[in-house]
């Protein structure tokens, strides 16, 4: 990487807790649940706890998309 470059190697340690991390859903109890199980049976440390934060803050910085609106008359 340059000095000035943008680019930034910020690639987890552990893809598939990254990925996990990425998977979560606003509103989905059932799915949010079972990630957190599968968390709690894979995670093994610190890396994997970083790289599920790492997927996490991914998902998070995504803008949310902006639905057309529906109130046209029919």
């Amino acid at each position: 990487m340059g000095l000035f470059s943008r680019k930034s190697n910020d690639t987890p340690s552990n893809p598939a807790m990254a990925e996990l991390g990425r998977a979560r859903r606003h509103g989905d109890r059932k799915t949010m649940r079972r990630i957190g199980r599968e968390y709690d049976a894979t995670a093994t440390g610190e890396t994997d706890a970083a790289s599920f934060q790492a997927g996490q803050e991914s998902y998070d910085a995504l803008p949310p998309i902006k639905t057309p609106r529906r109130n046209r008359r029919r």
